[in-house]
């Protein structure tokens, strides 16, 4: 991708699944990286596997990372100081921290509606806005990815809370493109369908053998689940100086699974 050499990218939720792929992405492009997460074993695990991406000569200069749970507005603030200061800025941010979990409408509970939504939505807002006051005070623009999902744009049973946070994360990120684009920040969003990460594999470890197969035997037309390192490509592109006059839309990541719910 053009134009990603030298920046600086912030990634929440950056310690596995599609955030460690898109720090990887990343790096791979030149780019110099800080990761957030939840547990601070898995931050620094994550931070030793990245540090052997070619490209990476400099661990203390190219990439670093902290945990944090972006819900929480002192530590998600704490987050984006961390990174502006290991990085000297902040040009990029991958906004993908987040949570699901299988739950039938009627046995919801307020508070699981409440923690799921208090990752997905307010880490997200909370995670973007200290994000764009630092990209504003720069005065030199930048991108911002808030990661949705195509269960922002269809329903899916069992995943109301989810669905609803991922739905409202797409609103989030049309009106951020309108308020900021006058300072040169884009916003995008992007909406996978099933991906091959640690929390899809959870999930799906609660169901039926083979369940991961038989879903995208029925439900993807390409036949197969999504690995993290192609929605990390798609990070890199809305990122990137070849996506420069995108802002306000969300790429579709699913192998043709929206066409088919």
């Amino acid at each position: 991708m053009r134009g990603l050499r030298g920046r600086r990218v912030l990634v929440s939720g950056g310690s596995s699944g599609i955030g460690e792929a898109a720090a990887r992405r990343f790096l791979e492009e030149g780019a110099r990286v800080f990761i957030g997460g939840l547990d601070p074993g898995e931050v620094a695990a994550a931070l030793a596997r990245l540090a052997e991406v070619g490209g990476v000569t400099d661990t203390a200069a190219d990439l670093a990372g902290t945990a944090a749970d972006v819900s929480d507005e002192a530590e998600a603030g704490r987050l984006v100081r961390d990174a502006a200061a290991a990085l000297g800025g902040i040009d990029v941010l991958a906004n993908n921290a987040g949570t699901a979990w299988r739950e039938p409408f009627l046995d919801i509970a307020p508070h699981h509606w409440d923690r799921l939504l208090a990752v997905n939505l307010r880490g997200m807002f909370l995670v973007a806005q200290h994000t764009a006051r630092v990209l504003v005070a720069q005065g030199t623009g930048g991108s911002i990815v808030n990661m949705s999902s195509i269960n922002g744009l269809a329903g899916e049973a069992d995943y109301a809370h989810y669905n609803a946070s991922k739905a409202a994360v797409l609103g989030l990120t049309t009106t951020m493109a309108v308020e900021l684009g006058r300072y040169g920040i884009r916003v995008n969003a992007l909406c996978p369908g099933y991906i091959e990460t640690p929390l899809n594999a959870q999930i799906a470890s609660d169901l039926d053998d083979g369940f991961a197969a038989g879903y995208a035997e029925q439900k993807i037309p390409l036949r197969r689940t999504g690995r993290p390192d192609e929605v990390a490509a798609a990070y890199a592109f809305l990122a990137s100086d070849d996506a420069s006059f995108i802002t306000g839309t969300a790429i579709v990541v699913d192998g043709g699974q929206l066409t088919a719910m």
